[in-house]
């Protein structure tokens, strides 16, 4: 029970071993016990449990029954004497078959069902009984739990709970053991008559169906709705037992074991407890000596920490089970008896059948203390009298319920039932636990739920394994639930614990085994059991004994009544000064708290302290020595500082100089004088080369967390949920929420306005230059907020296009339902307001939480989805620095390793003498608060240590020992530092005191003396009030204007970090921080008055946050300190320790010990930072190394990786003195740095340039300490077991600990699935039947650690989001001059301007221009026309890449754009067709085949229609075969639809291709069909449903485009004459049917038209697609034209004589009009790849057809950079891997060796022309005029040669050649239109070049002959060539010759 340590003696007494011996010996049978005096060496002390049963011995009976014979034939107890034994009849005489019970009314219970019971002795009949539906199995067998809970519907007895109990009272006589399974059979109802009957059998699977549905079980992770926790009100609320200082570690088993965590659901409710009267434990089978009792006691150090919770004052939860309704003291200081239900068992409620009991007179005054009652088992009784000197807590009693609420897993398996502890149990492990508490240590409610857990997990090991074999390796998974290792930490293997080996405890025995625990630890704890009655009868004693003083060294007093046949009964009564006051604290609520300080102070009961403190015995007092100081009347100066009060001015006017000072004094003065501040600023050579102010800059990690919010906003928007529709939004606006502090409001203000989100944003003009216009976009969360929120959601209301981001910072502040505050307070408004119904509603409001605990927000309710969850990452993973950051972020872990580093004064750390005189301050003074007490005494020791640092007081008054060494260290570095500094910096003190009022008091008070002592010029005292605007003496600021450089004279600072390097000492009040900053020159934080009482999480980490820091990164120049001077290592590697001045004399036994666990922490990445954690230097150690951890979170968390860093050693050189010398300072408590003279280098001069290296130094209340520096027993610090927050509650107190290798998102998970909110907070509202979750799909949650830098985070976010909405709402649109315009000669104005239509008769009179504008083919041959005139440098030419390098303008997208299948607003929901709300859209395949002459055989095409679709197609019948598409007639017009079928050939575009008309239709009906090849045709059904598909033959899978052009339009044609088919059928004149087409490309985004109208010449703009067809479908005489189109858009294309005449005739593309009427002789090339429409339109002309180009409409195309028609791969045939083939190869000589490519032949031939075209055309290069001659064709010959293209049909039109010679002739696939006669008009030049392409060697040859070509060319059989393909791949050929 004592200390252990390895290889020491242990300090226990020798009679406590004795004990202990003795005590094993009577628990064991099996194992011998170990000698009294080996006990008293051992190596490491291990609880050493005796365990006396083996695996293979029977298991207990399942009614806990005490008998000694083997349990193997089952016997009924015996009932009562004169109870009913009849079958049929309950044991109170009632009838229960079903053939009485059938009509009778029976009432069943909600939840219940009838269920019909089989009886053996009854086979005839049924026996009528009540169940809890949910100990049934559902129809698949499945879901039942474990165990059994029912009632008599007989005589009506309730609560059953074992199966076995309720058989015997049914009188089911059984020989067997009795199982639910077996005699439950039936289910009974009532049938049409109202007559009961037998249902259907239940249906109960088998043992290995059981098995699975706990596997499956375990695997859960979210409660149901009907698995609520029972214990949400009796999870302790987190208060602790006490205020802090017990950091108990019972050995729990590690339940996360190597990752492979089981999940149960949750507790089930705690009614499955024993019946009345029966012990709880499962009890192990009684033997003939005493009980066996494995539980020996638990030691502090040998115990590994367990999952600790906090102690909360918080109203239970309403979802709690009725079973308990409340058992957590409501923050008063008297409560209520809990209600509890009969069937509690061993804790229901008893009437209070004793007389009321008295409490004393005078009992505050006589024992000073005032006594704690802890509720037990059984009710107390009544209190009288002087109650209010007496205080009654329930968390004991919640305790004990919570512990007892097995899970729904555990509650029974198979014959042998898992029990919960019982009674005698926890009262026995109770006493265990407070026999080994220290003497100042106050006990915790999570330590003793820990123990109760690791005692129960010890005596159910193998059940509980039994649970965990179903899970496979195969499975393993990270599920967090209730695992127990094989050996428990701290136990031998040879020791592990077999199962079974508990004896049940009794009654009987329980007394004297507590006496024996409680004897070990003297009058310690004291136990009232023997004669004992009742609990009133002990209480009576126990107040008779306090009286008579006979308690005075006793801390707690057990009361235990056992009487027979009653239930144990049991309480706790605090009698230790120190641990009552600490609770009695610990029961105030927060804000009582601070109400009880106020009143405290106000009506003058802490005077008597005051003055107590004020008296430095020999020395007189603070008061009159302060008053003996003289200062010169022109040093101190009122006004310097302006929070001198009144009072304290009027006082300095009227007080007169006393006493001279010394002539140290005046030296000391004298240099003061001479450096006022108005001075310095003005002094040009005071400057400080090394300040430097950068916590505006946005460090990379900041753009990388603005990065991964940016993408989690994304994939909102990118989910399947339509919940966030980016693309519809064209601007951003946002609201930052901020706790009501003044200063955290103005220092986010001044973060956006040092940010420039509001000019990114547009939000401020930019010459606005006031930073008070960044305040309309910050608001405080106080009433004032309702109507700023109420305007945004107005906003937002009328405003759809606007995104509005709601940034809630510092989110974990306010987490309190709206329904339980008040409306005066400010509490409740973020439940009111974010989570309002119009917010929640609101599709374009975002809301973003921001916080560095966000434990609070990550409950089973929870409104955010943890996919929504972003986690500030790590800056180093395996040691390389991901972000190059300038500063390293040194936060909580990072402290927390510090203090584990035994070799330095570690940063954090506590004042012993001051708690020491705290402590004794408080037995003297027990009525007042312990922070009135605490917060009294820092201030004076402050007030000393000032009035000892200046100086002033006579060294004689030896006032150092009046303050602690670590005070005066404190304002000896604050006084000397800005000395030091040639510009006076100095450092900032940072004094946290949360009571606003002591914290004024604190203020008054140093501010006095600061007057008194003349050194109101030295520093400022900042009183730092939530509720204030920051308020600082002029001369301070106008030092800090000259430092930031700032010329306006109004300005002031306003937030903490402005006073960034000011020489001051901040008292910051407040109940919690409120996330206001602090400046990177605080290098004192003072916590130690802060509250010990309410131990969260989220509370202490917030305290320690402040101290997080971002220490400069850079190394410093190594340098030889002289003396005195700072410490620094000359290695970069090592951050520097701090100065000599922090270094305190401490004795070995004083400094803390150092933890043997290293803390490590862990972000999501799973890495950790490289570089030791800055500590601090003792002068005392110097040699060795410390293994040190450090960490990037500060949300103290687990770590996925773990490396150890050693400090690198310092060099000699580095020591200012040797080990084993001390200073001779240090008697005094002075030090040698703060008061000698520098002598090190300038570059160190400045006192903040160090203090920017190093983080700051954290003194904490010694309780506080020792829990924080603590560990549990996974290697955590104990208060990340703490409950996280005061507004939840653990689920269960079966959970599992945190994990070290938990991520950041799997702690997160661990929260979610372990705490529950309370009723007071906002998420308790938060559940919906028959969900699993309820998330808010727009709800964001950023979590970083304190002080890291989220708010730039964020606002970096805001820019980048806004910047990324601008680029949703642009594109890339292709913007590029027309090419070849040269060629365009200025002619006459063949239509005015201003014409709508063109005249055919006028269009035919217009030249045809031959030449080719589009820029995408400026790298082909130009086609030859007698008006061209080329420019001499030609057109800028690349070969393959010319797609890459095209001009293109980024263009803000209209309302009528075109969209891909990105977008999707609600408008194009049903356009789409996959609306979430709405089944996919059905479609149908229809094949539909036509025959073509030209390809001399059936084609079959295939549609795939969707159902709202079939309207435009006409089938055989409904449902039948595909006849073809409706057309409609040249007469229709309706001004909602389009007439013309759109076409869109596609191909690997089914993500980017802008297929969505929806908004470019402007919402007319048209007909839009996809035209896509076969292999691409379920892709791209899957993302247009609603589509039609046009599917191509399988052999066009790898042709071009020509190909896709010629079926659409040989398909349109054929339609066309089926129409009118129909039509004259019908009677129509077939005629008038539409004749046109669109073909349109799929990147046409947008559409344009002039406006010629405009003031400043014709102007475009955006028109929708609707407009244009309409205007072109409604052109008068359209049906002469052949092929219309519209320009493509150029930000230059008003420019150019071209684009003022309305109509063109010349080349279009992109965007077509075709008559397929007028143009059925002219097919497009199915063979074609490139140039399709060139050689269409070419031909198109030649035969006559008008070709129009509507000039004052224009076409936008996107870039797209995937897919496309012109992205084809050459590859050859051996390998799919595309390689590198040159165009040399894409031809070969025919039947030669040569590597075939698997590439189409005609695409070979087309490549090879365009590339190696001036060496088969040698003389056509760069000779315009001489083109070479393209017979019936149009192909691309490259750039550089000139195309004349000429038709050899009849009747056709082509240019006049006369007089021309051509270059070359290419005759390509030759008809019989061409003959020798024709060839013979055209004159060559001598050596032109002849091309003949055929299909095959003999065509060509066929072709020479017939065209007579021998007779003017000459040929070479070398001169021969095919495309590089094989046979079967249908090569083509071509042959060459010379013109002779």
């Amino acid at each position: 029970m004592g200390n252990s340590y390895a290889g020491q003696l242990r300090t226990t007494r020798f009679e406590e071993v004795l004990h202990n011996s003795i005590e094993a010996s009577l628990r064991s049978n099996t194992v011998v016990p170990r000698p009294v005096f080996s006990q008293l060496y051992l190596e490491t002390e291990q609880p050493l449990p005796h365990n006396g049963r083996t695996e293979n011995e029977d298991e207990e009976e399942e009614d806990g029954s005490e008998s000694n014979s083997p349990p193997i034939p089952y016997q009924m107890k015996p009932p009562p004497e004169g109870c009913c034994t009849t079958d049929g009849f309950c044991q109170a005489g009632r009838d229960l078959r079903l053939s009485s019970l059938a009509s009778d009314p029976l009432e069943v219970p909600p939840g219940f069902m009838l269920v019909g019971v089989k009886s053996p002795s009854l086979p005839d009949n049924l026996l009528v009984c009540a169940v809890d539906r949910r100990f049934l199995p559902d129809e698949r067998g499945r879901n039942a739990l474990l165990g059994f809970s029912g009632n008599c519907m007989g005589c009506g007895e309730k609560g059953f709970r074992y199966f076995t109990e309720f058989s015997n009272h049914i009188n089911l006589k059984l020989s067997t053991q009795p199982k639910k399974q077996k005699h439950l059979k039936y289910h009974l109802y009532r049938n049409s008559q109202g007559v009961l009957v037998k249902g259907a059998p239940i249906y109960w699977r088998g043992t290995d169906g059981r098995m699975r549905q706990v596997s499956s079980s375990l695997t859960e992770s979210h409660l149901t709705t009907d698995e609520q926790p029972p214990n949400q009100a009796s999870s302790h609320a987190s208060h602790p037992l006490g205020a802090a200082g017990s950091h108990v570690e019972p050995q729990v088993a590690d339940t996360l074991t190597n990752g492979n965590h089981a999940v149960p659901s949750a507790v089930q409710s705690s009614s499955h407890q024993s019946g009345p009267g029966r012990p709880s434990a499962p009890g192990p089978h009684a033997n003939a000596g005493p009980p066996k009792k494995r539980h020996k006691g638990w030691s502090p150090e040998s115990s590994a920490s367990s999952l600790a919770e906090s102690a909360v004052k918080a109203p239970p939860s309403s979802s709690a089970s009725s079973t308990v309704t409340s058992v957590i003291t409501n923050g008063a200081k008297s409560e209520p008896a809990a209600s509890q239900s009969s069937s509690q068992g061993s804790l229901s409620s008893h009437p209070p059948s004793e007389l009321p009991i008295a409490v004393p007179d005078q009992l505050l005054q006589t024992c000073r203390l005032q006594p704690v009652i802890f509720k037990g088992h059984g009710s107390l009784p009544q209190l009288t009298g002087n109650v209010s000197e007496v205080l009654i807590s329930s968390l004991l009693q919640s305790c004990y319920l919570s512990s007892q609420a097995l899970p729904r897993v555990y509650q029974h398996y198979g014959p042998s039932p898992i029990q919960p502890l019982s009674t005698e149990m926890q009262i026995l492990l109770t006493v265990y636990y407070l026999v080994q508490l220290g003497p100042d240590q106050v006990p915790l409610i999570e330590d003793l739920e820990q123990i109760f857990m690791r005692s129960w997990r010890e005596s159910h090991l193998s059940e509980i394994r039994q649970f965990q074999q179903p899970q496979t390796p195969g499975a393993q998974g990270r599920h967090y639930g209730i695992e127990t290792p094989a050996t428990f930490p701290g136990l031998p293997q040879h020791l592990s614990l077999p199962p079974h080996s508990q004896q049940p405890l009794t009654p009987s025995q329980l007394p004297w085994l507590a006496q024996l625990a409680a004897s070990s630890c003297g009058e310690s704890v004291v136990l009232l059991a023997e004669g004992v009655g009742s609990l009133a009868q002990g209480l009576q004693q126990t107040f008779n004994r306090l009286m008579e003083g006979r308690l005075e060294n006793t801390n707690y007093v057990m009361i235990i009544v056992t009487k027979p046949g009653q239930e144990t009964q049991s309480c706790v009564v605090v009698t230790g000064k120190h641990q009552c006051r600490a609770l009695a604290e610990s029961m105030f609520s927060p804000s009582e708290r601070l109400k009880e300080i106020s009143h405290q102070l106000s009506t003058g009961v802490a005077q008597d302290l005051i003055h107590f403190c004020n008296s430095l015995g020999q020395d007189g007092d603070v008061d009159s020595l302060l008053d003996s100081v003289i200062v010169d009347s022109n040093e101190a100066s009122p006004s310097s500082s302006s929070q001198d009060s009144p009072e304290e001015k009027s006082s300095q006017s009227t007080r007169s100089p006393k006493d001279t000072h010394s002539p140290k004094d005046s030296q000391t003065q004298s240099s003061k004088d001479s450096l006022s501040p108005k001075d310095r600023a003005a002094s040009p050579k005071d400057t400080c080369l090394e300040y430097f102010v950068e916590w505006r800059e946005v460090r990379p990690i900041q753009l990388a967390v603005a990065r991964k919010l940016l993408s989690h906003v994304c994939a909102i928007a990118d989910s399947s949920t339509q919940n966030l529709d980016l693309g519809s939004f064209d601007r951003v606006s946002f609201l930052i929420l901020v706790p009501p502090s003044e200063v955290t409001f103005q220092q986010t203000v001044l973060h956006l306005w040092s940010s420039g989100v509001l000019r990114e944003l547009g939000s401020l003009d930019q010459e606005c230059e006031s930073q008070r216009e960044a305040e309309r976009f910050v608001v405080k969360m106080d009433q004032s907020a309702q109507g700023r929120i109420d305007n945004l959601i107005r906003e937002a209301h009328s405003n759809s296009y606007t995104l509005y981001i709601l940034v809630h910072d510092h989110a974990h502040w306010d987490v309190s339902s709206a329904s339980y505050c008040s409306s005066e307070s400010s509490l409740g408004l973020v439940d009111q307001l974010l989570n309002s119904r119009q917010v929640r509603e609101a599709a374009n409001i975002l809301i973003l939480h921001v916080t560095s605990f966000p434990f609070a927000l990550q409950t089973q309710c929870t409104r955010i989805s943890p996919y929504n969850e972003i986690h500030w990452p790590s800056a180093y993973s395996n040691d390389v620095d991901l972000y190059h950051e300038k500063t390293r972020y040194f936060g909580i872990s990072e402290l927390l390793d510090s203090s584990c580093s035994g070799n330095s004064l570690p940063l954090m750390r506590y004042d012993s003498s001051f708690e020491s005189m705290a402590s004794t301050l408080e037995e003297r003074f027990p009525k007042l608060h312990s922070t009135v007490i605490r917060t009294t005494v820092l201030i004076q020791h402050y007030c000393v240590a000032l009035m000892a640092a200046s100086s002033r007081i006579s060294s004689c008054h030896n006032l150092h020992k009046h303050t602690s060494v670590e005070t005066l260290e404190i304002v000896q570095s604050l006084l000397t530092a800005a000395q030091q500094c040639p510009a006076h910096h100095g450092h900032m003190v940072l004094l946290r005191i949360p009571s606003s009022a002591l914290a004024a008091w604190a203020h008054r008070r140093l501010c006095r003396v600061r007057r008194q002592l003349g050194l109101e010029e030295s520093f400022e005292i900042v009183m730092g009030n939530p509720n204030q605007a920051l308020n600082i003496g002029q001369t301070f600021t106008d030092q800090i204007k000259s430092w930031l450089k700032i010329q306006d004279t109004d300005w002031v600072p306003r937030t903490y970090l402005e006073l960034e390097a000011l020489p001051c000492i901040l008292i910051l009040s407040g109940t919690e921080p409120l996330g206001e900053s602090l400046p990177r020159s605080l290098k004192y934080c003072d916590l130690r008055v802060i509250n010990c009482c309410y131990l969260q999480r989220t509370t202490l980490e917030q305290e320690l946050g402040l101290a997080a820091y971002l220490v400069k990164a850079e190394s410093r120049l190594p340098h030889n300190p002289g003396p005195g001077s700072d410490q620094l290592e000359s290695d970069p590697e090592k951050l520097s320790s701090t100065d000599n001045e922090e270094e305190e004399a401490r004795d070995n036994g004083e400094s803390p010990k150092s933890s043997t666990q290293p803390l490590q922490s862990c972000p999501d990445s799973g890495a950790q930072d490289s570089q030791p954690a800055p500590s601090v230097s003792s002068p005392k150690v110097q040699k060795g190394t410390v293994d040190t951890h450090s960490q990037s979170q500060s949300q103290i968390q687990p770590q996925g990786s773990s490396q150890t860093f050693a400090y690198p050693q310092p060099g000699p050189h580095h020591q200012t003195q040797p080990p084993g010398q001390s200073y001779s300072q240090h008697s005094k408590s002075t030090s040698s740095g703060s008061l000698s003279p520098r002598s090190s280098s300038p570059h160190l001069s400045c006192s903040w340039a160090r203090g920017v290296s190093r983080p700051p130094s954290v003194l904490l209340p010694r309780a506080l300490y020792d829990i924080i520096t603590a560990s549990d027993s996974s290697g955590l610090p104990r208060c990340t077991s703490f409950l996280p927050h005061m507004s939840v509650a653990w689920a269960s107190s079966f959970r599992p600990l945190l994990s070290k290798m938990m991520t950041c998102t799997e702690q997160s998970l661990y929260y979610r699935q372990w705490t529950v909110p309370r009723s007071s907070h906002m998420d308790s509202s938060n559940r919906t039947e028959g969900r699993s979750d309820n998330f808010h799909p727009r709800r964001l949650l950023l979590s970083g650690p304190p002080q890291v830098g989220k708010t730039g985070a964020y606002l970096h976010f805001l820019g980048i989001l806004s910047r990324m909405l601008i680029r949703l709402m642009e594109v890339d649109i292709y913007d590029e001059e027309d090419i070849n315009t040269s060629a365009q000669v200025e002619g006459a104005q063949y239509h005015p301007p201003n014409t709508l239509w063109p005249n055919p008769d006028i269009m035919r009179t217009m030249p045809f221009d031959y030449a080719i504008h589009d820029p995408k083919y400026d790298d082909i041959s130009s086609v030859y026309c007698p008006r061209f005139k080329p420019s001499a440098e030609g057109n800028p030419v690349r070969q393959e890449d010319v797609f890459l390098r095209r001009r293109t303008s980024r263009i803000k997208l209209s309302k009528y754009a075109a969209y891909n299948t990105y977008h999707h607003c609600e408008q194009c929901h049903q356009y789409l067709g996959f609306n979430p709300r709405y089944q996919m859209y059905e479609s149908t395949l229809h094949a539909f085949t036509f025959t073509h002459v030209s390809l001399g055989e059936e084609i079959q095409l295939y549609f795939i229609i969707p159902k709202s679709k079939e309207h435009y197609f006409s089938f055989s019948q409904p449902g039948g075969q595909l006849e073809g598409m409706r057309l409609p007639l040249t007469s229709d017009w309706s001004p909602d639809s389009i007439k013309s079928p759109i076409f869109t050939p596609t191909t690997g575009r089914h993500e980017h291709g802008l297929f969505n008309l929806y908004h470019a239709m402007d919402g007319a009906s048209h007909l839009h069909i996809l035209v896509v090849k076969e292999y691409e045709m379920a892709v791209y059904k899957k993302y247009w449903p609603n589509h039609i598909m046009l599917v191509l033959p399988t052999v066009f899978n790898g042709a071009g485009i020509g190909a896709a052009h010629f079926l659409i339009k040989e398909l349109s044609y054929h339609n066309l004459e089926l129409e009118r088919s129909r039509r004259l059928e019908g009677g129509g004149p077939a005629g008038d049917v539409w004749p046109f087409i669109i073909l349109a490309d799929d990147s046409c985004v947008m559409w344009n038209a002039v406006d010629l109208d405009a003031r400043n010449g014709p102007v475009e703009h955006a028109v929708s697609l609707k407009q244009v067809l309409q205007h072109m479908e409604a052109c008068p005489d359209l049906a002469h034209y052949g092929l219309c189109g519209i320009r493509k858009w150029s930000s230059r294309g008003g420019t150019g004589n071209k684009q003022r005449e309305p109509f063109s005739r010349g080349h279009i593309h992109d965007f077509l009009l075709l008559n397929v009427d007028r143009s059925q002789n002219v097919q497009y090339d199915q063979n074609r790849f490139t140039c399709h429409d060139v050689d269409f339109i070419l031909r198109l002309h030649s035969a006559g057809l008008l070709v129009c180009r509507f000039n004052t409409f224009s076409v936008m195309k996107k870039q797209i950079a995937i897919g496309g028609y012109r992205t084809f791969i050459i590859k050859t045939k051996m390998t799919d891997v595309p390689t590198s083939v040159g165009p040399s190869q894409y031809i070969c000589a025919p039947d030669s060796k040569h590597l075939f490519l698997a590439t189409p032949a005609h695409l070979l031939l087309e490549k090879y022309l365009q590339h190696t075209s001036q060496k088969l055309f040698p003389l056509s290069t760069k000779n315009y005029t001489h083109p070479v001659l393209s017979v019936d064709c149009y192909l691309n010959l490259g750039h550089e040669v000139t195309v004349c293209f000429v038709s050899s049909r009849p009747h056709s039109f082509n240019i006049s050649t006369t007089g021309l010679l051509f270059s070359g002739l290419l005759l390509c696939f030759p008809d019989t239109f061409v003959t020798p006669a024709f060839l013979k008009k055209f004159a060559f030049l001598k050596g032109a070049t002849l091309c003949v392409i055929g299909v095959d060697r003999s065509s060509l040859r066929q072709t020479v002959g017939r065209l007579e070509l021998e007779e003017e060319w000459r040929f070479r059989l070398s001169d021969e060539f095919q495309t590089a393909n094989a046979k079967e791949d249908r090569p083509l050929f071509f042959l060459t010759g010379k013109h002779i």
